[in-house]
């Protein structure tokens, strides 16, 4: 079977309710010391197709934490959150593991592998997490699809932080989860790497998977379907790359 092909890709019976985000008026505050600082502010944000989402803005934007609201990691102060059909704004931590396990699948910026875990266990692991047939397999192809078919049997100490990246990558994508988060996704990779793991990103977007990208890389944003733009926790700007949609073979950075 071709390694490029739906093995990696987002199930089949995923449908339109599956990978659709809804956030209302969302605020989110937190208590530091004696001081309420505001992350999120008044946010309202709805994507409802499959599509390659990039949410761009400089560190303290409020970024991670909308990110981590999607994915059923954090709650809004207020507002309300419904991702893949699922009210998160008042859900029980049951209800929000489920969506972790069936809805979102995260691409961690510290990559939060198992160090006494070889990179085919990790990925397997959230493979196994999922509750997806044939883990093992849908591992080592998710491995081979960025490029790490040969290290399968190395653990976290023995790769670099590139590859690292990419066996968090491959565990993502090993879910078969509809919507994948991710957090400056090649932010340790170097141009070539990072340029693969973009091209592996938009074909998941293209196999029917919500991709949603934080990264401060305006390069980045310039191959997406949508541009998404915080500043000091509000949404600023949001529609197509100015200039129009950029192929990944024209980046530079």
């Amino acid at each position: 079977m071709d390694e490029r092909g739906a093995t990696v890709a987002v199930d089949a019976r995923v449908g339109h309710a599956g990978t659709r985000i809804d956030l209302d008026d969302v605020t989110r505050r937190y208590r530091v010391g004696d001081v309420d600082v505001t992350a999120i502010e008044g946010v309202n944000l709805h994507v409802d197709e499959a599509s390659f989402v990039v949410i761009l803005g400089p560190s303290g934007c409020g970024k991670t934490t909308l990110l981590n609201m999607i994915g059923a990691l954090d709650a809004p102060t207020s507002g309300s959150v419904v991702v893949g059909g699922v009210d998160l704004t008042h859900a029980t931590q049951a209800a929000r593991a489920a969506v972790r396990r069936t809805t979102v699948s995260f691409i961690f910026q510290t990559f939060n592998l198992f160090p006494g875990l070889t990179a085919y266990e990790n990925v397997k692991f959230g493979a196994d997490a999922a509750r997806r047939p044939g883990a093992g397999e849908r591992a080592a192809q998710a491995l081979a699809r960025v490029g790490l078919g040969e290290r399968l049997r190395h653990f976290p100490h023995q790769l670099s932080g590139g590859e690292q990246q990419r066996v968090a990558i491959a565990r993502a994508l090993a879910t078969g989860n509809p919507i994948l988060l991710a957090d400056e996704p090649t932010g340790e990779l170097d141009f070539r790497t990072g340029v693969q793991i973009l091209e592996v990103l938009e074909e998941q977007a293209r196999a029917g998977m919500t991709v949603l990208v934080v990264t401060h890389n305006r390069e980045i944003a310039r191959v997406a379907d949508r541009v998404i733009e915080l500043s000091s926790g509000r949404i600023v700007a949001d529609g197509p790359p100015p200039g129009g949609r950029a192929r990944i073979a024209d980046l530079q950075w």
